[in-house]
């Protein structure tokens, strides 16, 4: 005998229920409250709700040679005077020195690219002026919103004397950091590889922006040398200090007024102006710096990345909803994996690289919820249907 109706309506009921949350959670994502880590020397926790991953052993930022931006970054062509620069030379910022050397397979991380050089975004300085100008080489993010984060680069350095090589965030001169590396400092018969952190201030404005001569710079010698290999070069920005680390190692710190208080932009650079105090050279022949990668994990001062963190973060203590940052892997990036970026900027896609948009990898990972809960609802209406 068939049960009653009511006694099947319930029993439909209760299996629908029991059944929704299996269903919807086959669309669930992690890291919706964000990415961790821990830092300083006081191995504090922190959580950052947004993310910039750019692998550029993969990725081509150049586009198409006339400095179009491009995955969340821009080259930068511009000249400033020697005055300007500080130096007995001006620099010539161009886009034909922002070049980009990638390997086309995927299941391939480093090795020899199509010009002979090492993968990843090349950043040259040439050793032929312009009248009284050194081309030099620039990349920033089209976005200006990074404020308190982690960032981090793979770098391979030139070993041609008279350049700086720069990994930065900068928001102006007076609200900087910097981990530079000034290649006319290396001595490799001594081992002496000296890297320069620096936090650029009004302090440091007052000096004439000579960072020597300011209590911004902590200058370090490294236990490697920094042009035969790629290494990570990180600094972790938070409201009352810089934590600076290569390797994951934790090698300065810095405190006190110098530390930035706005929201500002990524930047990468190789440059010479010439100063004997600083960058020296120029370089005697073409100097080349190498970047595999930059991560960015970070809070935003975008009010619409605010918003959608604080729609997509429901339960900060829910298994899987804050996703720890590996430490030191070159290899492993939250963006080229399915559901770990939720709602976030996809900046695989060359035409979608402006802050604040969703495009790549999250369409798609939005279709694919789009199929499942459409799917799970008819499923739903054809056991209430089957029921009465």
């Amino acid at each position: 005998m068939r049960p009653p109706r009511s006694a099947r309506a319930s029993a439909a009921s209760s299996w629908i229920l029991a059944a929704l949350p299996l269903l919807f959670g086959l669309v669930s994502s992690d890291c919706e409250c964000g990415y961790s880590m821990t830092t300083g020397s006081d191995g504090a926790l922190h959580v950052f709700a947004d993310l910039h991953e750019t692998d550029f052993v993969h990725v081509d930022i150049t586009g198409d040679g006339e400095g179009e931006a491009s995955h969340g970054w821009a080259p930068q062509g511009y000249n400033i005077s020697s005055q300007a620069s500080r130096g007995p030379f001006g620099e010539s910022f161009a886009v034909r020195n922002v070049m980009s050397n990638t390997i086309k397979s995927p299941d391939t991380f480093s090795g020899p690219g199509t010009l002979g050089l090492d993968a990843g975004l090349l950043l040259v300085v040439r050793n032929v002026r312009q009248e009284d100008k050194i081309p030099v080489a620039e990349v920033s993010t089209t976005g200006l919103h990074y404020f308190y984060g982690t960032f981090r680069a793979g770098i391979k350095t030139t070993d041609v004397s008279g350049t700086c090589s720069a990994f930065f965030w900068y928001q102006n001169d007076t609200q900087e950091i910097d981990i530079e590396f000034l290649s006319a400092q290396f001595d490799k018969a001594k081992g002496i590889f000296p890297v320069n952190f620096v936090l650029q201030s009004k302090e440091a404005a007052t000096a004439g922006y000579n960072a020597a001569n300011t209590t911004g710079l902590r200058q370090v010698n490294l236990p490697f040398d920094p042009s035969t290999d790629f290494h990570e070069y990180r600094f972790d920005f938070l409201p009352d200090k810089v934590s600076f680390y290569a390797d994951g190692e934790l090698l300065a710190e810095a405190t006190g007024s110098g530390v930035p208080t706005t929201p500002g932009h990524i930047m990468l650079s190789h440059w010479s102006n010439g100063n004997p105090g600083w960058s020296q050279g120029p370089p005697t022949v073409d100097a080349v710096t190498t970047v595999s990668y930059v991560k960015a994990y970070f809070n935003s001062s975008l009010e619409q990345r605010q918003r959608d963190f604080a729609l997509r973060c429901k339960d900060p203590a829910a298994v899987s909803a804050v996703c720890a940052i590996p430490d030191h892997n070159a290899t492993f990036f939250f963006s080229n994996s399915d559901n770990l970026t939720p709602n976030q900027t996809d900046y695989g896609d060359p035409n979608n690289s402006e802050p604040g948009n969703s495009g790549g990898k999250d369409d798609e990972n939005g279709a694919r919820m789009l199929v499942v809960h459409v799917w799970a609802f008819w499923l739903v209406m054809a056991v209430i249907y089957a029921s009465f």
